[in-house]
């Protein structure tokens, strides 16, 4: 029997410690964190073997590569955790930086002490197994890894995905692939020639196209307009849509909204553009395309457009005669729709606030959906009392996380996210038969759609797939089935052709109440993926700038038929379309001010829990561009506060994430004074989806009278004389 002293130094014990560093542990620890995905299993298989591979027999490099490998895998974990992505190898210095790991784990500093232990235990395992003496491998060895890295590219070529990049790829993995295709790229352009491009031609994007076949003779019965929009809901979750495109979905979480589809004009092909429910919004009540990537929201930069915000729908209603109306089951203030919905032409925005009916449940973001339907159901009783024609948009938050139902409704259910589902269908039902009581839709065009799809596993395009039900008076004489290819894009047109009003020339879309025999362009980004659809190919594109091509007659499909990969210019085309539509509002200007107080009395809570639902200022999901700076000015004042004052804390998130950077810290406000401070930081990289997070404590009210943020061009000189460089709590994206 082997002593245990010869064992270590054996290299069965060698390869077993050096086997568990670079592909057990890597296992283990996916599955662990949450990231279960088979590409990434095959990519942690593949690296996690050629790194072993290589190690063997060269212990000064199974040291380097061990160090490389440890620092890769723990920082993967750390990032995601922090910010929501996979590293770059600049920040991988972050793992070293303390100020950064406080901040981003909110205090906890590294976020997977296990994991850290179970690297530092595996590697000094593996020094003390060490030895030089091992066994020559077989010359085939190396098959394994370039096998399982071939099967995984070929797999991520003709079988595209929308899993997270941290599901499908570890971090050696993923860099390995982006030096592959940047290579491939700059060897496409050398082949091309160096030919300035021309900018794309978007104009089939931004067109008006009432050139269709009207639907109705004349213009519509209705005198009102009621658009219910729920949230997060996919098109998956209506039948008549499933049937429609032959999905493989079978499961039915909303069977009574599904019945009130065959009842309706219902479009199965129908395009949501974005996620976020201000960004949906805004495309559907402004007839325009939000940021097709993570930029600042539209909506907020139409706050400093004194002409745009008169094309969208409400606007355009309330210059009609119509009454315009905003109900929502949240409060207003957060993704400042406070201003936004009012500059948009609603002529009453009210929120949780309104609400006089008790809730059935405790839900941080506002009111249960039955609850919200209830009082919803009242609003509109009020508005017919009237005799002037009305336009009431409804907004859900019961279907937002974290997920909430009755008890009768999670016992029936598997989870919470499928008892919200099935809660949310009996209530907006139980709406839709109490406007059928009313008589509401003899006199009133209801469209019932969502603002963003929140997504379904294993079904192709659910991010973006929406649905939209049509219901008027002449419903006998509309389609049940509307055919063609529509989405957010074509909502404030359809209504304005419903009711034969003029249509403003910068609005954009089709009319739901036309059929066209033309092909159409259209796009869309979730999931972190590019799509365009020209009615004939479907075009998705990665973070790579790789895209995938497919046949396919409409964009929403449950599989399409795979033409071959594009990149290089052909690939950068369909981006830049996407970076002019994005400039629609700003033109491209990064120069922007941005006021997001609106001097209304807040009333402040005991304890602040949640920095999304407790926050109380609309600064959400900026950009910052590259080489800019960003000067922040506030003013907050008490009101009626007790003795004990208020205690109010700023924070500032990318990404939903917690980012560190050196705010003055907010004293205690006092009764009957004001807190005033201003601070600026640089942006030495681009900042996507930047949040400004206010929470206060106190009994009694404050008024924020001022909370501008304003981002300008630092200029050349300056940054010349400062030699500005990234502050370490400043993370790339």
């Amino acid at each position: 029997m082997r002593t245990p002293s010869r064992w270590l130094l054996s290299p069965a014990a060698s390869l077993i410690a050096l086997g568990t560093l670079f592909i057990l542990l890597p296992l283990v620890s996916r599955f662990w964190l949450g990231w279960s995905y088979p590409g990434g299993y095959v990519s942690d298989l593949a690296i996690g073997s050629l790194l072993l591979l290589l190690s063997y027999r060269r212990p000064i490099l199974a040291v380097l590569l061990m160090l490389a490998w440890g620092v890769m895998l723990l920082g993967s974990a750390e990032l995601v955790a922090a910010v929501g992505r996979m590293p770059e190898p600049g920040d991988l210095k972050y793992l070293t930086d303390p100020q950064f790991l406080s901040h981003s784990t909110q205090g906890a500093g590294i976020g997977n002490p296990w994991l850290a232990i179970a690297l530092i235990g595996l590697g000094v395992a593996c020094v003390l197994t060490g030895r030089r003496r091992w066994p020559a491998l077989s010359r085939y060895a190396y098959a394994l890894p370039a096998v399982l890295l071939l099967g995984h590219a070929a797999d991520q070529y003709y079988n595209p995905n929308e899993a997270d990049q941290w599901k499908q790829f570890n971090l050696p993995h993923k860099l390995l692939v982006e030096s592959v295709n940047s290579a491939q790229l700059r060897a496409e352009d050398w082949l091309d020639g160096d030919v300035p491009d021309s900018p794309p031609d978007i104009a089939e994007l931004t067109r008006l196209d009432l050139g269709g076949t009207p639907l109705l003779t004349h213009a519509g019965k209705a005198r009102n307009v009621l658009i219910v929009t729920l949230e997060g809901i996919p098109g998956a979750y209506i039948a008549e849509n499933r049937a429609a495109i032959n999905s493989s979905y079978t499961e039915d979480l909303m069977p009574r909204l599904s019945r009130w589809a065959e009842r309706s004009m219902s479009t199965p092909d129908y395009v949501l553009h974005g996620h976020q429910t201000i960004r949906g919004l805004y495309a559907m009540l402004c007839g325009d395309y939000d940021k097709l990537d993570s930029g600042t929201p539209k909506g907020v930069e139409l706050l400093n457009n004194a002409t745009r915000n008169e094309q969208c729908l409400p606007a355009q209603m309330r210059s009609q005669g119509f009454s315009t109306h905003f109900l929502q089951g949240a409060g207003l203030r957060f993704m400042a729709k406070d201003q936004i919905m009012p500059h948009m032409g609603f002529q009453q925005t009210h929120g949780r606030e309104w609400f006089k009916n008790k809730p059935y449940l405790e839900f941080p973001w506002g009111m249960d959906d039955k609850a919200y339907f209830e009082g919803a159901l009242k609003y509109v009783k009020q508005l017919r009392q009237q005799k002037q024609p009305w336009m009431l948009t409804l907004l859900t938050v019961g279907t937002h996380q974290p997920y909430s139902a009755p008890q009768e409704y999670l016992a029936r259910y598997p989870g919470a996210k499928q008892a919200a589902i099935g809660y949310l269908d009996d209530a907006v039902a139980d709406f839709l038969d109490g406007l059928e009581k009313q008589g509401v839709l003899k006199d009133t065009l209801v469209i019932i759609t969502s603002d963003e799809s929140h997504g379904l596993e294993q079904v192709r395009l659910a991010s973006a797939w929406g649905f939209n039900l049509v219901l008027a008076p002449e419903q006998t004489t509309l389609p049940k089935l509307k055919n063609g290819v529509y989405g957010h894009i074509d909502l404030t047109t359809s209504v304005l052709d419903y009711f034969a009003l003029p249509v403003p020339d910068n609005i954009a879309g089709r009319s739901l109440f036309r059929d066209y025999t033309t092909h159409r362009e259209i796009m869309s980004y979730t999931n972190g993926m590019l799509r365009q659809h020209d009615g004939e190919t479907f075009t998705e594109c990665n973070f790579q700038q790789v895209c995938r091509r497919y046949a396919s007659p409409g964009f929403i499909a449950d599989s399409a038929r795979y033409l071959g990969r594009v990149s290089g210019k052909q690939a950068r085309l369909v981006s830049q379309r996407a970076e002019l539509l994005d400039q629609s509002i700003s033109g491209g200007q990064i120069g922007l001010h941005y006021q997001f107080a609106n001097r209304q009395r807040i009333d402040l809570q005991a304890n602040a829990r949640d920095d999304w639902a407790d926050n109380l200022i609309g600064a959400q999901y900026l950009e910052m561009p590259k080489g800019t700076r960003t000067r922040v000015t506030v003013k907050i004042e008490g009101m009626g506060l007790d003795r004990n004052g208020a205690r109010l804390q700023l924070k500032t998130k990318e990404f939903d994430r917690n980012v560190a950077l050196d705010i003055p810290e907010l004293p205690l406000l006092q009764r009957g004074k004001s807190i005033e401070l201003s601070f600026d930081f640089d942006n030495p990289e681009t900042r996507k989806a930047f949040s400004f997070h206010l929470t206060g404590e106190g009994r009694g009210a404050i008024r924020i009278s001022d909370f501008s943020v304003v981002t300008e061009p630092i200029p050349p000189e300056l940054i010349a004389a400062q030699n500005v460089e990234e502050p370490l709590e400043a993370l790339p994206h």
